[in-house]
Parts: C-alpha cells; sequence; structure tokens
C-alpha cells in the first residue's frame, strides 16, 4: 500500500483516536505524537531515483496520504499549498485523502480545486454513529469528484443507508482496532456494513480485523497485523459491483 506522510503527529479529536497507533508507536521511541512536524519525505511525489525514475510509480493501489497525521489538521495549513501542487503534477497517481477533519474542508482545499481535482478521493473516517451522522453529511455537501466513507477502527454497529442513498460514496472500508487496549470489533457490525453497501451498490472492503475480533459468540486474539489482514481477507466479504 503507498504511503505519503508529508508530516508526522496528530491531536485526538473523537473516540476513535483513544488508543491511537501513531501515538503507542511514537512513545516507544520517546516522541511525542502531539507535535506536529514536516517530515523528510515531505516531497515524496516527486522525488526521483538514480535512473531520473519517480521513487512512487502508477499501481492499482491508490497513494495513501498522513497514515500518521491527519490531512486538514490545523497545524500544517501553512505546507498544505505546497502539497497540493505536488497533487496537481502527478496526475498520474490517485490520491486518497483521510480526515477526522472533514468539516475544515474548506479552508484547506486549493483555490482552484472547483468540483475537486480528478486524482483525489475525499475519505471521511467515522468510527461510530455519532461521527458518521456528524461527518458524512459535511462530506456529501463539499465538491469533490471521489468520495470515501472508512469506519476504522469501527466501535459499534453504524447505518449509512440514508447517505448511501445520495449515490456519492463510491467507497466504504471498515476494520478493527489493533494495539495496545485496542477495542473489540464485532463481525456482525462489519456484516451489517457490507450489506448496506450491496443494498446500494457501493464498494466495500473489510481492510483488518483488529487484536480483539468478535465472531461466533467467540473473542479471538490476533496480535499480528498480517495476520489481521489476512483474516479479514479471508473471510470474503468484500464487494465490488464493478467486477465482472
Amino acid at each position: 500500500m503507498p504511503v505519503w506522510n508529508p508530516w508526522h503527529g496528530c491531536k485526538k479529536i473523537s473516540p476513535g483516536c483513544y488508543h491511537c497507533y501513531v501515538y503507542q508507536r511514537d512513545a516507544e521511541f520517546g516522541k511525542n505524537s502531539s507535535i506536529i512536524k514536516k517530515t523528510a519525505n515531505f516531497d515524496l511525489p516527486l522525488k526521483r531515483s538514480r535512473k531520473k525514475e519517480y521513487k512512487l510509480l502508477p499501481s492499482d493501489e491508490p497513494v495513501y496520504i498522513c497514515m500518521s497525521s491527519d490531512f486538514f489538521i490545523e497545524e500544517a495549513d501553512t505546507w498544505r499549498p505546497d502539497a497540493w501542487q505536488m497533487i496537481q503534477r502527478r496526475p498520474d497517481l490517485r490520491f486518497f485523502i483521510i480526515t477526522k477533519r472533514i468539516e475544515r474542508f474548506y479552508r484547506c482545499v486549493p483555490e482552484d480545486w472547483g468540483e475537486g481535482y480528478e486524482n483525489v478521493t475525499v475519505c471521511c473516517c467515522c468510527e461510530n454513529q455519532s461521527r458518521a451522522d456528524y461527518r458524512i453529511p459535511l462530506l456529501l455537501n463539499a465538491p469533490a469528484r471521489h468520495k470515501c466513507v472508512i469506519h476504522e477502527p469501527m466501535l459499534e454497529e453504524i447505518h449509512i443507508e440514508k447517505y448511501l442513498a445520495s449515490g456519492q460514496i463510491e467507497q466504504v472500508i471498515c476494520g478493527g482496532e489493533f494495539g495496545d487496549g485496542a477495542r473489540v470489533c464485532n463481525f456482525g457490525w462489519i456484516l451489517s456494513m457490507m450489506e448496506q453497501c450491496v443494498q446500494y451498490d457501493v464498494t466495500f472492503r473489510f481492510r483488518q480485523t483488529g487484536t480483539l475480533f468478535q465472531k461466533g459468540g467467540r473473542i479471538f486474539r490476533i496480535e499480528e497485523r498480517e495476520e489481521q489482514i489476512r483474516q479479514a481477507e479471508k473471510s470474503n466479504v468484500n464487494y465490488d459491483p464493478h467486477r465482472t
């Protein structure tokens, strides 16, 4: 999965942030995750190898932005214009912007945004029903060519049928919480969201089980991240209405 972290660090703002993996990982090295800093990979989309080829090459997978921060976080306001310019200069790449701060959308998009850049998907992260009902309407009202909803960590059963009915949401991604203090992810919640997506012909992806995964009345502890991803794939509940 291609990842571009132009800045690192974040501020906790909602229940999904309580056991943030970035905070846990940074704590192992004595770092303060609430301090937001530009990274050495700030200009990754434009970096080239010795052969003068881009280090980030086009692939079937999109480039996920700010997996250790939030693209719309206030502290990055002065850096974001340069990030947008790099996104514009790489129309051959598809970029996924993931945010819990969708209310800052209009303050964060560039002047030439218009109805959105064709190579950008705006992904709104909603961990429970309350956050879904607050953030998804803001996403639907925002001009963007591609929109996605992410329930990670998924903390309860969530219903978004009325939002899926808008026809604007192209994909829904679900997953459990991992790391120390991880809360349980119930397979029933995943199946419910999958059924909602099938009803409205929206692509659905179950990305990872999380550390504590409840299925069939049992709670399984899955420590390794790769195994969490493998078990999610093994469940065979992903849905793609465009696949023949």
